[in-house]
Formats: structure tokens, C-alpha cells, sequence
């Protein structure tokens, strides 16, 4: 029987830039899954981790960053994993981190580069990513959540 359950995060890494808002994307390395593909921060969920915990251990796995702010998109993907039967629950979040930061890229990637969202949509592999970088935008576009800060906002 296909099970379901919350095992995979999605992040998307933003930063104030000269021209606006830009977006972290990475690019997978040869030798693992989908390489050559440009994505976001994706990652597992550790047995005893809650979503948010997961997204910010896989920020600093991935890219060595560490947020300044993290929020929750209160949107939740979903993802048919084929060799294990399940169907996963991908909870999504944003992450700001300073403009000076450095990334450094752990072995799964190769490549990153900070685009515009406009850029970022068109470089992502995954449709669930576009999609879910239009909803970033437009609930944390300003820099923050507005009047819905105190919902969104994990830390």
C-alpha cells in the first residue's frame, strides 16, 4: 500500500541585491541525482526534526548559510517517490540571509548562482519550484510578511 507522510523539505534562499530581491540556485553535481539540473535547497526530514529544523540542518548542509530569518510559505508540495511507494508531503520555506554571505557548496552541487526570481523560474528544473517562488514573492516580496509576519515567521 503507497503510504504518505511529511519526509522532504523545499527552501528557497533569498537576498537583498543591488537590483531587488535575488534567489540562490543551485546546480546539481555529476554523480548524483539530476545532475546538470539547477533547483532550491531541497532535503529529508531526520527522525526526531521538524520540517523547520530539516530546512534550516539542509541550508547549512547545502550551502553553508545560515539564515537570518526563516519562514514558512504555508504551502506544501507533494512528490511521488516511485522507489519507495510513498507519496511525500514537501513543506516549503524561505529563507533571508545577508547580501555578503558566503555559499559553500556542499558535495551535491557544483554551482551556484543568485538570480532574479524572474531568472530563477526559468533555471529551475522543477515546475513546484516556479510555482512555489510566485508564492515567496508575492507573501515576502518586501522583505517580509507584512501583516501576516507573525503567522509566517518561524525564526
Amino acid at each position: 500500500m503507497t503510504s504518505i507522510r511529511v519526509s522532504l523539505v523545499d527552501l528557497y534562499v533569498l537576498r537583498q541585491g543591488d537590483a531587488g530581491l535575488e534567489c540562490l540556485a543551485l546546480r546539481r553535481a555529476v554523480g548524483g541525482r539530476c545532475p546538470g539540473s539547477w533547483e532550491t535547497v531541497h532535503g529529508h526530514i531526520e527522525e526526531g526534526e521538524r520540517p523547520w529544523q530539516a530546512a534550516q540542518r539542509e541550508l547549512e548542509e547545502e550551502t553553508g548559510l545560515v539564515p537570518g530569518r526563516l519562514y514558512n510559505l504555508s504551502r506544501v508540495e507533494t512528490f511521488y517517490q516511485h522507489r519507495l511507494d510513498e507519496v511525500a508531503l514537501v513543506p516549503v520555506f524561505v529563507a533571508f540571509v545577508p547580501a555578503g554571505a558566503a555559499v559553500r557548496l556542499g558535495p551535491e552541487h557544483d554551482r551556484h548562482e543568485w538570480l532574479t526570481p524572474a531568472e530563477a523560474t526559468t533555471r529551475f528544473a522543477w515546475p513546484r519550484e516556479r510555482r512555489a517562488l510566485e508564492d515567496a514573492l508575492l507573501l515576502l516580496g518586501s522583505g517580509n510578511g507584512g501583516a501576516v509576519e507573525d503567522v509566517l515567521r518561524v525564526c
